[in-house]
């Protein structure tokens, strides 16, 4: 998963490298809570209704599931794709627009210092979320279900942590395409880089 992505310009070439394929939304849309989650929940080309994103979010509440959607939905992160009765009442899936779930270089550069404090937490905090979330499954095995975590660091100029991030880009956007089915497990795969001392 790269959910949040500010893009690397590179000074040298005066060039943006493309890390993802979708631009931006506001940061403040994107960095709540329950609206990170919602916005995870359909990564991957996933189309769901309220009632679907209740299931993958049981800890939150109806009314809260649904004004976070329609505060998506107005901001334009989500789209609906479908519509249909249930009961009476209209039901509506709805889908990410590609195009408006990354923090973009402007509104990076345009956050301070705190807020990106808080952008980052709220991030990490998700990250705990998902694992609390992972390991309270009844058969959770790590091995067999290919969980990991590690960190490196690399010793890199600018102009070399560029080309490895056009060789994950290469590596990864083939599959951020691939669909649902087939014996696939939806996976996350989170990165952070950042200087170290």
């Amino acid at each position: 998963m790269t959910l949040i992505v500010l893009r690397y310009e590179n000074d040298v070439k005066h060039e943006i490298v493309a890390v993802e394929v979708i631009p931006m939304a506001s940061a403040d849309l994107l960095l709540h809570p329950v609206r990170l989650r919602i916005v995870q929940a359909l990564l991957g080309d996933r189309a769901m209704t309220t009632t679907q994103l209740r299931e993958l979010l049981p800890d939150v509440s109806t009314a809260t599931l649904y004004r976070q959607v329609g505060v998506l939905l107005d901001g334009e992160v989500l789209e609906v794709v479908a519509e249909h009765r249930v009961r009476g009442a209209s039901e509506r899936t709805y889908r990410l627009r590609g195009e408006t779930t990354v923090v973009g270089p402007e509104d990076a550069a345009a956050m301070s210092r705190e807020e990106h404090r808080q952008g980052f937490t709220t991030f990490v905090a998700t990250l705990l979320a998902d694992f609390d979330r992972y390991l309270d499954r009844e058969d959770v095995d790590l091995a067999r279900d290919l969980v990991g975590y590690r960190q490196h660091a690399l010793h890199l100029t600018d102009e070399e942590l560029l080309e490895l991030i056009r060789d994950l880009g290469e590596v990864l956007l083939p599959r951020l395409t691939l669909p649902e089915g087939d014996g696939r497990t939806r996976r996350l795969f989170t990165t952070v880089l950042m200087p170290a001392d």
